[in-house]
């Protein structure tokens, strides 16, 4: 009743002064709500229709009949999460500040949303753009950059800023982060992400953008990665690039992945001294690539063509390294080495008065396996160990990413012998790796090298399990007093039992003495 009287008088004062007594001095009119049988005032601007653009939701006051309607575009079930970050359709028509108490809540509502945005930016390329609205303040408290662009000295003006490197999709990523603190990171745009991350200086997102790659980080994409992470001056993803490149080097030479770096980053990788593979895998790295360059440059495939996009990137090709064979067989046939070059190769390998050669000379150092050796003793009875096609297996995990190579197995007791052996690695059931394959004892307490055919990538603080399944004489060493942990170097090793075991192999005793890895 007092809001009531309070109007009444302004009403009244009107009627007596103003030149349009029928309005009130604010130009508000008074539309009254009805909602269970009891009265409320609202206050809204003196129009008729007055619409609130909110990316499908529209509101219109309409003072005669003295109600407030609301049409809100229903979202279908369908949206995808993108669409939903372009269209947000959460901020209600009235009252939307009251039913979210927290600040972060209310802040979030307005990410990508036109009510009340001061700014829009035009994001992408020409013709492949889309406007994104926004609000300087929250922008210019999440980046620097965005405070210098709108409160600065060199402050712009415009209600519309273009920025056609970034894509859209990470620029939303951006911003919905420097809203409500969430972060939404796909595989397909966390590198677009990172970019603008890195263009705004919002160093928090930029971070998880680097996590995300180093958790996502594998044989197949680790070139591509390493060519990222040095545009974006990341040294801790380049050394984890490194990691995977080195120790699964033919599996990343041989991704598509690689066939995508620039020039600088294939003579990086060409220079490196452990690059775990042989040079021959390297020599056909170095080929696939240039074709791709070729495409890239739109030039055909030629010899000339090759050498050209290669440039001196051959010449760190360390042909000679590779035997004889393998020369014959595959770079002496291909078309990329001139016939003088093939000529004087061919002589290094056989003449004792060898030519001078533009390829390097030296082998890669390559890596050198550590081993973790799991008992403290060794033993053998008369009536063990035996192999009668059963399983013998124990479960392991570390502190630290390493990479398994092969198994250390031991081998007969009763003198020189040959095994028939498969292995395997498992995570939760799923086979990682497996190999079958043969060694020979010599009838000592040693271990015997058995090796996957690529090095397999184990993440820390996860059990795997490895598992050898051994053919051939029957009495074996075994080991004994075995521990629950080991340190081994910078990596600790823990073990324990495994169910899959089914000829007496466990933690304090058994095969599996050694694990082989690169770390």
């Amino acid at each position: 009743m007092l809001l009531f009287k309070l109007i009444q008088e302004t009403l009244k004062k009107s009627k007596k002064g103003g030149k349009h007594p029928n309005k009130l001095p604010v130009c508000y009119e008074i539309v009254t709500l009805s909602l269970k049988k009891k009265m409320a005032a609202e206050l809204y601007p003196a129009s008729t229709n007055t619409n609130i653009p909110n990316n499908g939701t529209t509101v219109t006051a309409t003072s005669k009949k003295s109600i407030v309607q609301v049409t809100q575009t229903t979202t279908a079930a369908t949206t995808t999460t993108t669409q939903q970050n372009i269209n947000n359709n959460n901020v209600e028509a009235s009252h939307w500040q009251s039913s979210h108490p927290t600040l972060r809540e209310r802040n979030a509502l307005m990410f990508n949303n036109e009510l009340m945005a001061d700014v829009h930016f035009i994001v992408g390329p020409p013709g492949n753009s889309q406007k994104v609205p926004a609000h300087k303040y929250v922008l210019a408290v999440g980046s620097s950059v965005f405070c210098a662009m709108f409160y600065g000295d060199l402050a712009e003006g415009e209600s519309e800023i273009h920025i056609p490197d970034v894509e859209p999709a990470a620029f939303l990523i951006l911003l919905k982060y420097m809203y409500s603190d969430e972060i939404d990171l796909e595989a397909d745009t966390v590198l677009a992400t990172l970019y603008a991350a890195k263009k705004y200086i919002v160093p928090a997102l930029a971070k998880a953008c680097v996590n995300f790659l180093e958790t996502s980080l594998e044989a197949k994409n680790a070139c591509v990665l390493l060519s990222q992470s040095r545009l974006f001056e990341e040294p801790e993803l380049t050394q984890r690039c490194w990691e995977v490149i080195d120790a699964q080097a033919e599996l990343a030479l041989k991704s598509e992945g690689f066939c995508e770096i620039d020039q600088q980053t294939l003579e990086i990788i060409l220079s490196r001294e452990t690059l775990n593979t042989k040079e021959v895998v390297v020599f056909e790295a170095v080929l696939n690539w240039a074709v791709a360059e070729c495409t890239r440059q739109g030039l055909g495939a030629t010899t000339r063509n090759k050498r050209s996009v290669l440039g001196k990137a051959l010449y760190l090709v360390r042909i000679p390294t590779m035997t004889l064979e393998e020369f014959a067989d595959g770079a002496a046939q291909s078309d990329i080495l001139t016939l003088e070059e093939t000529h004087d190769i061919f002589l290094w390998y056989t003449a004792a008065n060898k030519p001078q050669l533009g390829f390097p000379l030296a082998q890669r150092k390559g890596l050198t396996p550590q081993r973790c050796h799991r008992f403290q003793s060794s033993a053998y009875r008369s009536n063990q160990w035996r192999y009668r096609g059963r399983c013998d297996s124990i479960q392991f995990a570390v502190d630290k990413r390493i990479f398994i190579a092969g198994l250390g197995l031991y081998g007969s007791s009763g003198g020189k012998a040959e095994y028939s052996v498969k292995i395997e690695l498992k995570r939760q059931g799923l086979t990682l790796a497996q190999n079958l394959t043969k060694f020979v004892s010599d009838g000592s307490s040693s271990t015997f090298s058995v090796w996957f055919e690529h090095p397999v990538q184990v993440e820390q603080d996860t059990f795997y399990t490895v598992s050898a399944i051994l053919d051939g004489n029957e009495l074996s060493y075994f080991g004994q007093e075995g521990m629950t942990e080991v340190q081994c170097g910078k990596v600790t090793f823990q073990f324990q039992c495994s169910s899959d075991s089914t000829n007496g192999t466990g933690v304090q005793g058994g095969q599996i003495p050694e694990l082989v890895f690169y770390a």
